[in-house]
């Protein structure tokens, strides 16, 4: 038997004047890397970063679920409303959790919807944070998908997201890691992956902050796998492109979910991309 170095907690914050409980886990010590998991997911994702010693040994690795995720529940109320995720609520809710954990300029470390976020807050609060990782993140991406198909009374929203998803994961992939990353589409709340889509794919105001973006005072490192069908490698260099000063790293045998669908394999860029960051 073995017990993880893992921990795990709630912080009961406020955000946009609505109580939330939220909940956060945490490896490591050093300095702060806040870690966002994907749209539909949670902080599971991050895991195996999480017991990895040579991750963890200069670094403390903090992720949280967003409200309405894993083991974060929705505000009072939720039953009355639609969860739609908007960049506004987004940006509040990381420096919420900022805030509330007494972190003084954190690594952001963001996936997908967590690197589009992390590209907001490198243009808008770049002075909360040291650097940012900006991993399967590009600019804007529009839908390929109809996301009505996700919260539907005859149909499995979970399974649908799990499907939808399946495509963007490598074949190079060990199939354990492979379902534990389908596991958490399976079970995400009803709703909750169209409402985080709704923000991925519909909120295009990031294109023109990327010139706010000064990586002189904090870096931006990009990483994107090669086999993201989502956000490819072409979306990720254009993005990249319009900002002075970021860097980009393919990862050759690796999909939009790196750091959950191949750890192993993810591990190297990672550490990297710390080494890149002050």
């Amino acid at each position: 038997m073995s017990i993880e170095p893992i921990t795990g907690r709630y912080a009961n914050v406020d955000i946009a004047g609505r109580a939330y409980r939220i909940y956060f886990e945490e490896a490591g010590q050093g300095r702060p890397v806040l870690c966002l998991h994907t749209a539909g997911a949670h902080t599971g994702q991050w895991r195996h970063l999480m017991n990895d010693a040579k991750v963890t040994g200069a670094n403390r690795l903090i992720a949280f679920d967003m409200p309405w995720h894993g083991k974060s529940l929705p505000p009072e109320g939720f039953q009355t409303e639609e969860y739609l995720l908007t960049t506004q609520a987004y940006i509040d809710t990381v420096l919420a959790m900022v805030d509330a954990l007494g972190l003084e300029r954190p690594i952001l470390a963001g996936c997908s919807m967590g690197g589009r976020i992390a590209l907001q807050l490198a243009a808008l609060h770049p002075d909360r944070f040291s650097g940012f990782i900006a991993i399967e993140a590009s600019d804007f991406q529009a839908a390929w998908y109809d996301i009505d198909w996700f919260d539907r009374p005859d149909a499995h929203g979970g399974e649908m997201g799990a499907a939808l998803v399946s495509t963007n994961i490598s074949p190079h992939a060990p199939p354990a890691d492979r379902w534990a990353t389908l596991w958490m589409f399976m079970a995400s709340g009803p709703g909750v992956f169209r409402g985080d889509l709704s923000f991925y794919t519909q909120d295009d105001s990031l294109i023109a902050r990327l010139g706010q973006i000064d990586t002189s005072q904090t870096p931006v490192h990009f990483l994107v796998g090669a086999y993201d069908l989502t956000c490819t490698p072409e979306d990720a260099k254009r993005t990249a492109d319009a900002i002075p000063g970021a860097t980009l790293s393919v990862m050759e045998e690796l999909g939009h979910f790196p750091m959950s669908e191949h750890p192993a394999g993810f591990r190297p860029f990672f550490l990297d991309a710390l080494e890149r960051m002050p």
